[in-house]
């Protein structure tokens, strides 16, 4: 047996044999800590651009938008490839493992070259309707520059980050991300300051540094030491890897559409009221990205290993690792969101400096989250075990829930009866309300699995 060959091995074990508490842990803790300096980097762009005033926090927390128009581009292939992938391989079906891999790839490679065209082209229109005001209009100009070129890069990158973690790889998926961010702080203060390039600089940073995360992602794959094979030549657009991948994939693709279109609707309405309450919605966004990176980390963990051991008919793993995975997320939700209400005012204050506006609006937005943290982080896990089952019309629902039907209609409800206070806290109250939809979908879930689970003995 080749040593590729025997790696593969371990990694089936792995996944249909070790205890569900060591496996998912070891998926999930490589994802949680590249999330956690994908989150790092990302807050660091707004740390090192707040320097240089308000309404240049402001276009960063604009330009997040564009980085969920990128990440749409990638997350309809990607998540969907992901799922399909990890059951292909708990059904031992390799070869069509590898035609969905490098399918999800170069599509996602397309659709993000397209992103970098036409934005290129209609700049100044586009950072309008992310919600850029007049005062900070060029600053997101500067920003979006640079992170469109990357676009391509960053489609791809987020399909192999994917399926590396469908095959038991989550290390090489931990690899890529973390040292892009890394460098990415290293690159934001020597662009910004050092070279004098102001809000482009950090944009260049980001690029620079999404480039270099595409290039040790692919790494595995060129070199064969990876379970699956991306080449041009597995390339296969049939019907049958689109629909398994599209369907559970759009439930992702819908969630960062409509993330983009709440936030653009978001940062119209607090725009309307001030750069201030803009920036500081921005920067509680960007600071609660470490949280919601932990909980989406250990639900990716989670997902193949579900997904897995429901390919392989093992329903007692697929069962057990549900119950381990919500009892983990709402625990250590509980104590991130005690501490970060505790910390709010002095984490805010880093950013706000001397602005009392945006200072107050940070807080606020914060504790609210905070509060709502443990709903969070448990509908997550049901939507994650949703799409590692391969029920795309659930996690379409929940996907599409935080940042769609319950955020949506509650925005204008809270900005008319409580102006910046109610868009403040509105993403909370959506949290809340997305509650609503979970609990049903996991009791249809449940009476799935134990459906297949007895059709499963009645046959042997």
């Amino acid at each position: 047996m080749s040593k590729n060959e025997s790696q593969q091995t371990k990694r089936a074990d792995m996944m249909l044999n070790e205890p569900i508490s060591k496996v998912i842990p070891k998926m999930a803790i490589p994802t949680i800590v590249a999330f956690l300096i994908n989150s790092i980097y990302s807050l660091a762009d707004t740390y090192f651009v707040s320097s240089l005033g308000t309404n240049a926090t402001a276009a960063v927390s604009v330009n997040s938008s564009l980085d969920q128009l990128i990440m749409m581009a990638g997350s309809l292939l990607a998540v969907g490839a992901n799922s399909y992938i990890a059951r292909l391989l708990g059904q031992g079906d390799k070869q069509k493992a590898n035609k969905v891999l490098s399918t999800a790839f170069f599509l996602a490679m397309g659709l993000g070259l397209l992103l970098t065209v036409f934005g290129s082209i209609f700049m100044t229109p586009m950072v309008r309707i992310l919600g850029a005001t007049p005062t900070c209009e060029q600053y997101s100009i500067d920003y979006a520059t640079y992170v469109l070129l990357a676009a391509p890069f960053m489609a791809s990158s987020f399909v192999m980050n994917q399926c590396l973690r469908s095959e038991g790889s989550a290390i090489f998926s931990m690899v890529g991300m973390g040292f892009g961010g890394i460098l990415n702080c290293v690159l934001d203060p020597i662009f910004i300051f050092n070279l004098d390039m102001g809000v482009a600089g950090a944009s260049l940073a980001t690029a620079i540094s999404k480039l270099v995360s595409f290039v040790i992602l692919i790494f595995p794959y060129v070199t064969r030491r990876s379970m699956l094979r991306l080449s041009v030549r597995n390339f296969h657009f049939c019907k049958d890897i689109l629909y398994n991948v599209i369907s559970v994939g759009s439930s992702s693709m819908f969630r960062s559409g409509l993330a983009v279109l709440a936030a653009v609707m978001l940062n119209d309405m607090a725009g309307n009221i001030s750069d201030s309450v803009l920036a500081g919605i921005g920067v509680c966004t960007k600071i609660m990205m470490f949280p919601f990176s932990i909980i989406l980390g250990f639900g990716t963990g989670f997902q193949p290993v579900a997904g897995y051991n429901w390919g392989a008919k093992r329903y007692d793993r697929v069962n057990e690792s549900y119950r381990f995975s919500s009892k983990m997320a709402l625990i250590g939700a509980i104590i991130m969101a005690a501490l970060l209400a505790v910390f709010a005012d002095p984490i805010i204050v880093l950013f706000a400096g001397t602005d009392p506006q945006m200072r107050e609006i940070g807080i606020i937005c914060m504790i609210s989250q905070c509060i709502a943290l443990p709903v969070h982080a448990w509908v997550a896990v049901v939507n994650m075990f949703c799409a590692g089952l391969g029920n795309a019309k659930g996690a379409l629902v929940l996907s599409t829930s935080r940042q769609g039907s319950c955020f949506i209609p509650t925005l204008f409800l809270m900005a008319w009866a409580l102006g910046a206070y109610g868009i403040a806290t509105v993403q909370a109250v959506a949290d809340v309300l997305s509650l609503a939809l979970a609990i049903p979908i996991l009791l249809g879930m449940k009476k799935k699995i134990n459906q297949a689970a007895a059709e499963w003995k009645k046959e042997s």
